[in-house]
């Protein structure tokens, strides 16, 4: 089965409110720290947050941390780490738009011992599109697509307004202007 060229919210709450379901189980009697990879996985944490009452929500920018820095230059991050709790022995879910190689999961890692030591570390991530490049899984996942090398996975999640979000897999070519968050993974 081939995977759609385009998603749209009608897919896209299901899964973010099974993330939040997931995350609830697991986490029963603590909500755990929800850290949004700047800049994909912002909007999703804050999501997340508002569906798990009680649950610390912050910003994780991995722009120092990032394994191909010398052939991109930084990129001009609009929201710089903000961790709102000692992540000391706390148990922290990364929260990522797109998981595809694993480098940004890992570049995240090293941002957040920067920051202490979590008793427990997991990652949840709204589409999983495949394409590993490190031992890398996400705890939690909403969606999975089938996307190739040269293909771009564009995830955009509305601020305002939920009904317009939106996840399009398009050749890497036909992103010119990015979207709200868009990232290869």
């Amino acid at each position: 089965m081939a995977t759609p060229n385009r998603i749209g919210s009608e897919k896209i709450q299901p899964a973010i409110q099974q993330l939040a379901s997931a995350i609830a189980r697991r986490h029963a009697a603590t909500p755990p720290v929800l850290l949004g990879i700047a800049n994909g996985g912002i909007i999703l944490a804050r999501r997340l947050a508002a569906l798990l009452k009680g649950a610390p929500c912050g910003v994780i920018d991995i722009s120092f941390h990032r394994d191909d820095i010398e052939r991109n230059p930084i990129p001009k991050e609009f929201a710089p780490t903000h961790i709102p709790v000692d992540v000391s022995g706390a148990t922290v879910v990364l929260v990522d738009d797109v998981l595809f190689s694993g480098r940004t999961a890992k570049a995240a890692l090293d941002e957040l011992f920067d920051h202490g030591r979590p008793a427990k570390v997991e990652l949840a991530v709204l589409v999983d599109r495949g394409g590993r490049r490190l031992p890398v899984a996400a705890d939690y996942c909403g969606l999975t697509l089938k996307a190739g090398d040269t293909e771009r996975v564009s995830v955009r999640l509305d601020p305002e307004d939920p009904a317009n979000d939106s996840i399009r897999v398009l050749p890497a070519e036909q992103m010119s202007t990015p979207p709200v968050a868009d990232r290869r993974g």
